[in-house]
């Protein structure tokens, strides 16, 4: 940490450290620059600053990289499966043959979920939003498990963890059937977490549901795609929770209601609901030119994203994951398909769009994919939120066992009224 960058305010000179991680970008640390100099920097929506140090995930938008633990996620989605993945993201390696069945095991039998929660949905309205179901239920579970919110306790950090990983599927699905007026439905210890997963959401008592492994197949890749994407807002939101000493399952529950949000989570279910609107690949000529008209409030979604510059990779295997789908449902010609394929094509080809960057990103496939397996739009977000937990706990033990972590308390540029007097309510104009 020999290099430095030197800053000038209200012409005092300081110097400040500068730091460099194993791949990515340098940062300048201006942990000391409010007490030298008196000033703050100003970043809006912090871009432009990084929050935190971590081993987790890297993604190199400019290239189209994402990493996770070094590994790319194009490996990882081909030749693991999820909780390989997830094990990856607690524990910062691989697991060898044995790990991985007793990490698999593990998981599996904390699927269930305290038998009292089934009568506290019944405290939601019939036609609750899945994901209002989940920030709730979430954050219950810290009333359901109260042994485990110790978190100077890594024993207690580490059962906190596999619980959130095994049971966020459960509720899911549980918010799924209330939302649907269909009874719950409990996991099954033989099947594997995808399986078990589909089959809650679709099993009823009247008949035995048959899992098709294509489908499962989709749902795993789904779920190590979406398993963490560095220091996103839910993310950031999961870490300054947990900076105040929060309970893990309080965390996780902000990191729900942060992701329900429409520029976050919801983006694939705005995809898909454009893609909807075109209707036909004759209308997307149509629609191109309206979203090229700065006049006209049309905007194309599932297009751009604020950290890839190039092309979202994970979009690459979803893509092909949404063929592999709609070809075992016989939808291989499914217009919302063609209306998707056609747009990507205008996407690599056109100069507006190679100008301003805006190639496909993974909601532009997976909202199609999640709809062809039968998931209302609704639920997208929530399946979002299953998959995103894992990362959101891994960042979070990170966080907590940082020697250098403190409560997040971010400043702000002040720009209202100065210092004025008190006027008795009689005398004011």
């Amino acid at each position: 940490m020999s290099a430095a960058s030197t800053i000038t305010v209200d012409g005092k000179q300081i110097s400040l450290p500068v730091k460099s991680g194993t791949i990515g970008p340098d940062v300048v640390d201006i942990g000391k620059l409010y007490a030298q100099t008196g000033a703050f920097t100003f970043d809006p929506g912090f871009t432009s600053t990084a929050s935190c140090e971590s081993r987790i995930t890297y993604i190199d938008g400019d290239e189209g990289v994402l990493l996770y633990r070094g590994y790319p996620i194009e490996q990882l989605a081909e030749q693991g499966d999820f909780l390989e993945t997830c094990y990856l993201m607690l524990f910062g390696e691989l697991p060898t043959p044995g790990q991985k069945a007793d990490f698999d095991y593990r998981v599996t039998r904390h699927t269930m979920v305290h038998d009292q929660m089934n009568r506290f949905f019944t405290g939601f309205r019939r036609d609750a939003h899945p994901m209002a179901v989940m920030v709730a239920s979430v954050g219950a579970l810290s009333a359901f498990y109260h042994d485990s919110t110790d978190i100077t306790d890594e024993s207690q950090r580490m059962i906190a963890s596999m619980r959130m990983i095994a049971k966020m599927p459960t509720l899911a699905a549980m918010a799924y059937k209330y939302s649907i007026g269909q009874p719950f439905v409990y996991p099954k210890n033989d099947l594997d977490y995808t399986s078990n997963f589909l089959r809650m959401c679709y099993a009823v008592p009247c008949e035995e549901y048959q899992i098709n492994p294509i489908f499962a197949k989709a749902l795993d890749k789904i779920f190590i795609l979406h398993a963490d994407h560095e220091q996103n807002a839910s993310t950031s939101t999961v870490r300054l929770a947990g900076s105040s000493g929060a309970n893990p399952f309080a965390c996780i529950a902000a990191g729900v209601a942060c992701l329900w949000g429409p520029a976050h989570g919801g983006a694939n279910e705005a995809a898909l609901k454009m893609l909807m609107e075109i209707g036909t690949p004759d209308r997307v000529d149509q629609y191109v030119a309206k979203a090229k008209d700065k006049n006209d409030p049309f905007r194309l979604m599932g297009f751009g994203h604020r950290v890839y510059k190039n092309y979202d990779p994970r979009a690459r295997i979803m893509q092909k994951t949404t063929h592999e789908v709609l070809k075992e449902l016989g939808k291989h010609d499914d217009p919302l398909l063609e209306v998707a394929m056609k747009l990507e094509e205008i996407a690599l080809k056109d100069e507006y769009f190679i100008e301003k960057k805006l190639y496909p990103n993974i909601d532009f496939y997976s909202g199609i994919t999640l709809k062809a397996m039968g998931f209302p739009t609704d639920m997208f977000t929530v399946l979002f939120a299953v998959a995103r937990t894992v990362g959101w706990i891994a960042q979070w033990a990170e966080m907590i066992e940082d020697p250098s972590q403190k409560i997040g308390r971010p400043r702000q540029l002040y720009v209202g009224p100065t210092k004025r007097d008190y006027v008795g309510i009689n005398d004011r104009g």
